[in-house]
């Protein structure tokens, strides 16, 4: 497809699963963030036509999209899967269109050096600029069938040196997006055994460890894509004070009095107890 598109300044590099990326080299990035772009998985089963790039400058985005189709139409792999009863890949979609941030690195920021765990690249990605030592772990996929066990020996591998370790698991979130009940169910379970289980069994190895689980987003499965709904989390360890609630669900954590205005803020306040 790079070849297809004959420029130097448009560059597509591949990822992992469905999860690429575009790279513009242009005089005016403004004008390309102003485009309305449209994610894929909030207009699950709907008429994309309706949902296209749109606003000034879209029109490259437009041509680009209707190259990948001209290019992927009769493609030998999308022929196989068709014979399959498989759906093709017949176009690419392009949207979450953004700079680069400016972030302030995360050893300055605690004081503190950590690492991510991440088998998706827009999280290994904001890790990189933030400062944190990339773990490649075998096996991870970013889908249900990804390396739960490893992600948590490869986490604890890496307390060995770093002070903070962030580990992010996607599955649950394309349970959510597939409307997969069974499967987010089964992926939380995965999560709770042999991330959470496992990491709490090594406990022991330090005097002043912490853990925290918390998701990022809901994603309902009754809806298939993200809300901005509060989410609940989890700490235990050094210096945090126990509770009385048994079970961790979102009707339990909605009754609780300990509330984050933001993430940030609940990491400042994970960390800096800690230290």
């Amino acid at each position: 497809l790079n070849d297809a598109i004959g420029f130097d300044e448009i560059r597509l590099y591949p990822g992992k699963s469905y999860r690429h990326l575009l790279i513009l080299k242009v005089r005016d990035p403004q004008a390309f963030l102003n485009i309305k772009t449209i994610p894929p998985h909030d207009i699950l089963e709907k008429d994309i036509k309706e949902y296209l790039p749109s606003g000034k400058e879209s029109e490259m985005l437009l041509k680009l999209m209707e190259t990948s189709r001209t290019e992927f139409s009769g493609h030998p792999i999308n022929n196989v899967r068709v014979d399959l009863d498989e759906n093709p890949a017949n176009m690419i979609w392009l949207w979450g269109q953004g700079t680069r941030p400016n972030l302030q690195k995360f050893e300055a920021k605690y004081g503190i050096k950590g690492a991510i765990i991440s088998a998706v690249d827009l999280v290994n990605g904001i890790g990189k600029v933030a400062g944190l030592e990339i773990i490649d772990v075998p096996g991870i996929t970013g889908y249900y069938d990804t390396n739960y066990l490893g992600k948590a020996e490869y986490a604890l591998k890496s307390l060995e040196k770093n002070d903070f370790v962030y580990v992010h698991v996607e599955a649950p979130d394309e349970a959510g997006h597939n409307g997969d009940v069974k499967a987010k169910i089964n992926a939380i379970e995965q999560i709770d055994k042999h991330i959470v289980g496992t990491i709490l069994n090594h406990f022991d190895r330090w005097d002043d460890i912490r853990i925290l689980v918390a998701p990022d987003h809901p994603t309902p499965v009754k809806l298939r894509t993200h809300t901005s709904d509060p989410v609940g989390f989890i700490q235990f360890g050094k210096d945090v004070e126990k509770d009385e609630y048994k079970t961790y669900c979102e009707a339990i954590c909605n009754t609780s009095k300990l509330k984050y205005e933001s993430g940030e803020k609940l990491l400042n306040d994970f960390i800096n107890k800690h230290l």
